[in-house]
């Protein structure tokens, strides 16, 4: 299993005013996933931006050079971590971060904000 670095922002207040009181909600995410026993191979890493503020929360799924790289958004604390983990344990288990379709958690399908290629693909090592 490659190893995957699951970030997520933790000053990402989802839609909260700016003068509220209390934990962010980025951080509240960050805190429950940080609870949980993680997947084999995947590292939870905290940010303090990604600058997707109108998704929040938010996250990504990285792995490598030769990895799909995938943000998501929309998530809560209260709800998606569970989804969250089985998503990140399906994309350590690929080798290129290509999880099939059907076998991502709903909120992987339906709250993606962005799906960004490998630094290296396949067909640039092919053309070699």
């Amino acid at each position: 299993m490659a190893e995957v670095t699951l970030t997520v922002c933790t000053t990402c207040r989802a839609g909260a005013p700016t003068d509220e009181e209390g934990p962010r909600a980025g951080q509240l995410l960050y805190d429950a996933l940080n609870a949980q026993d993680l997947p084999e191979g995947v590292t939870l890493r905290p940010v303090e931006c990604l600058s997707a503020c109108t998704r929040g929360c938010s996250m990504v799924l990285s792995g490598g050079a030769e990895r799909w790289t995938y943000v998501y958004g929309d998530l809560k604390a209260d709800e998606h971590v569970d989804d969250i983990l089985t998503g990140a344990r399906a994309y350590a288990a690929t080798d290129d971060g290509l999880v099939p379709w059907r076998e991502r958690p709903v909120v992987f399908r339906k709250q993606s904000v962005a799906r960004i290629p490998p630094i290296i693909s396949k067909e640039q090592d092919n053309k070699k």
